[in-house]
Order: C-alpha cells, then structure tokens, then sequence
C-alpha cells in the first residue's frame, strides 16, 4: 500500500489557475469604483454602438449589469465588452468614431482593474493615463500636425456645414437662418473636377469669426490643461486640476458638440481617480453626466433661439 506525500497534499494551486477564477468572480468594490462601472453601462444602454451582430449582446450585458449588481463587479463581462467593441471597430476600420476606441480601452482596463489587488488604485491609474494619452494626442494634432485646425479653419467650416452645430452658429456667431442656408450652398462639395467659375462668398460676420477663434483656442487650452494635469505627479493641486478641467472640458465643450457619448466616458474616467472620501465631488460627476444628457436630448439653442425671436 502506497500512502500520498505530504507535498503533493500541500502542493500550491498553479498561480495561472488563480488568475482564470478571478475573472469569474466578483470583485470586491467600493464607491470609488462603482459609480463610474454603473455611469459606464448606462452610457452603454443610452448610446448603442455596433452593427446588429454585436450590439444586442453590448446592450444585453450591460441591461444585466445594472439589474444585478454584482454582474456590474464581474471582469468576464467587461473583458466581453472590450472584445465586443474590438469586433466593431475591425468591421467599420478604420471609420469607427473616435471614442469607440476609447471605450473599448477603457472597458478592458475595466476588466483588469476588476482582476486586481486593488480596483479602485488600478482603474484610478488606468483611467488617469488614458485621459492623458488621449488628450496630449489631441494637442499635438491640433496644434501641430493639423494647419487647418490652428488657423481657424476647421470651426469655420464645422460651424457652418455640420447641422449639428447650425443653432450654435446661429445663437453664438450672429448669422441669421438665411445667411446659413446660404453658406452651405455656397460650401457643397462639388462633383470631383469640377470648379465654380464665380463662386459665391461666405458669409462671416465678425462675431461668428470671432466665435471660431474662441472655440479655437478656448478648446487647445482646456485640452492642455487636462493633459498636463494627468501627467504630472500627483499633488493636492495638481488633483483638483484634474478634476475641475475634466468636468470645464464636459460642460463646456458638449454644450455645442452633440457627441453625448464622448462626453459621458470622459466624466467616467474622471470619476474613477475620485478617492474613496469624494462624495461630494462623485454627485458633481453624476450632476455633469446628467448635464450632457440634458445637452444631448433638449434642443436648447434652438429654444433659446426661438426665445430671443
């Protein structure tokens, strides 16, 4: 009769059999962690992305999320979530917006965090190095690789072609509905070849060029700011920085850009660097996510516009 050694009674579980259990099981979090997971999958639901083959599941998952919490704490779903979102962006490459690549960064980091020591100080360090990988490659297009960008012409054209941005133009720059309508025309593209031989001029009153150059320069300093605030070491300056030019960027900027998506995974990834101690400042994230909801859904500068006659 052979009797078992004592070391393989004690011998230790493989360390990769370890890491494949805590993808299926829920993460222990706190506040810190669980306002931007919910925020995150509302953002889902309210924002569908992907064609018929990935969204129902996206939604699917993130329906689940919410009505059973402690699916919200699980990183098998959010690492779903992030290869769902990698199967979008394959099927509409290389046209897929620009936050679908942010969110498919984002949810993976998720699923990392949530596999983690510690999720709150891994999905805090996470989001603080994407906010500023994306928005120090902002400035550098901006201001350094896009001519069209610095010397105004990109808002000029934007504000006047985009029917997304006509009420802005309109209540912030001063032209009138007619002068609108005419500057599209006079801005249609034009079949391939083909020029005017008397083209017709743009209309331009001073305030809505002076409108594009605020909007100009007003967007490269808030998006330096917020680069510069998330690579530099954390002080207690430097981390108010931070969370006031996220929340100046989101108010400020998606009261004109109708990209509520965006604007909801920004204040995301700026509310998971909140400290388990930041209630107040976690109801302010939820106050801007709420405001871009209400900039996204109510046609406020066109009821303004109607207000002012």
């Amino acid at each position: 009769m052979s009797l078992t050694r004592p070391s393989a009674i004690l011998r230790p579980v493989p360390a990769v059999d370890a890491r494949r259990s805590s993808w299926l099981r829920a993460a222990a979090c706190g506040p810190a962690v669980l306002l931007p997971l919910r925020l995150t999958a509302i953002a889902l639901l309210l924002r569908p992305t992907g064609e018929w083959f990935v969204r129902p599941a996206i939604l699917g998952i993130a329906a689940v999320m919410l009505v059973w919490p402690r699916a919200l704490r699980l990183p098998i779903l959010w690492l779903a979530i992030a290869l769902l979102l990698g199967v979008r962006i394959a099927a509409d490459w290389p046209l897929a917006d620009n936050h679908i690549y942010l969110l498919g960064y984002w949810t993976l980091a998720v699923a990392l965090a949530l596999t983690s020591a510690s999720a709150a100080g891994t999905l805090a360090a996470s989001s603080r190095a994407l906010l500023a990988l994306a928005f120090a490659f902002a400035v550098l297009w901006k201001a350094l690789l896009a001519p069209d960008f610095v010397d105004g012409r990109f808002f000029r054209v934007t504000l006047l072609t985009d029917p997304r941005f006509g009420d802005a133009a309109m209540l912030v720059g001063g032209l009138t509905p007619e002068q609108l309508a005419a500057d599209r025309q006079a801005l249609a593209p034009l079949p391939e070849g083909a020029v005017m031989l008397d083209p017709p001029a743009v209309i331009e009153p001073p305030r809505f060029r002076a409108f594009a150059r605020v909007a100009t320069w007003g967007v490269l300093l808030i998006e330096g700011l917020v680069a510069l605030a998330m690579l530099l070491p954390s002080t207690t300056v430097v981390v108010a920085a931070r969370h006031v030019s996220v929340l100046a960027f989101c108010l400020v900027s998606y009261a004109f850009a109708p990209v509520a998506g965006f604007g909801w995974l920004l204040l995301v990834m700026g509310a998971a660097q909140i400290r388990t101690s930041g209630s107040g400042l976690r109801l302010l994230y939820l106050v801007a996510f709420l405001t871009v909801l209400f900039y996204a859904e109510v046609p406020w500068a066109a009821l303004l516009l109607d207000a002012l006659g």
